[in-house]
């Protein structure tokens, strides 16, 4: 099985160089330079001199706040780009594997956790680009693997789990948001059951997160003890930080659907941290 990896330098691409490097699987993982998704032809050249069986597209446009302004660049990468790779995909009889986002719902269910069959209705621009990308790689491909992803963290700069232990050196207490919920998820969680579906050959569109669900303030409060840092934390509405974008006040899926199917027990998100935090959090 060879594999082809997008958006090499991000967390969770980074996760699936390190399995792939420590278990010997053949994989490609090309600096953007030379694997733009945003451009059909960089993509369609990759993937037909790469002939992968398997395309993991890790590429993303991640800063939510900022699609609200830079909307081309957010549905370029985060929807044509997807379309690109699906056609790509198509061409080669590839499997396409791509990451989708929790932030397609709009935090309004009140009956349990997002399953994959509840309607979609984002609320800010990053949400409708990674939207739009599912849709693309629906149409363009019979045989992919969509992953709908929350809370991301792994090693490196660009996740909560980061950014709080740089907020706690600088800041005398904290203000955290107490009304925002979703699931934390682990990119050692991703990783080991995206590699354990495409070993069972599944296709479609599944929601992969850790278990369980939790609000800012509460994973913040697990982080900062798992750190061994005494720091006031300030549950606050989420409201009061002004931020550009919108978001889903509730937007905790259900891995439930997976975990069946691959008869796989999914560790709780405490787990997740718990087990990250031993490892370190640096880069």
């Amino acid at each position: 099985m060879n594999y082809l990896i997008t958006g090499r330098n991000g967390q969770l691409a980074q996760a699936f160089i390190k399995r792939f490097e420590k278990q010997s699987i053949s994989f490609i993982a090309p600096d953007e330079a030379h694997l733009d998704i945003t451009d059909y032809n960089c993509v369609f050249d990759a993937v037909t001199v790469h002939r992968p069986d398997v395309i993991i597209n890790c590429a993303a446009y991640n800063n939510v706040d900022k699609a609200e302004q830079d909307m081309i660049t957010a549905f370029a990468v985060n929807a044509t780009g997807p379309k690109h790779l699906a056609r790509a995909a198509a061409q080669q009889k590839a499997l396409l594997v791509h990451f989708g986002s929790d932030y397609v719902f709009d935090g309004v269910k009140e009956n349990g956790l997002y399953v994959e069959s509840d309607e979609v209705h984002p609320l800010n621009e990053y949400g409708k680009s990674k939207l739009a990308g599912e849709r693309h790689v629906l149409e363009e491909l019979d045989r992919s693997l969509i992953l709908r992803l929350s809370w991301v963290f792994g090693k490196g700069k660009q996740n909560f789990i980061y950014k709080l232990s740089e907020w706690a050196k600088n800041n005398e207490y904290l203000k955290i948001a107490c009304d925002e919920f979703s699931v934390p998820t682990y990119t050692d969680t991703v990783v080991n059951i995206t590699l354990k579906a495409i070993e069972q050959g599944l296709t479609g569109r599944y929601h992969l997160t850790n278990s369980g669900f939790c609000s800012r303030y509460e994973w913040a409060k697990v982080i900062l003890g798992g750190l061994g840092i005494k720091k006031f934390i300030r549950p606050v509405p989420m409201d009061i930080f002004n931020l550009p974008a919108k978001r889903p006040k509730f937007s905790a899926m259900s891995n439930a659907k997976i975990g069946k199917l691959l008869k796989s027990n999914i560790p709780s998100w405490e787990e997740a941290v718990t087990s990250f935090l031993r490892e370190g959090i640096s880069s």
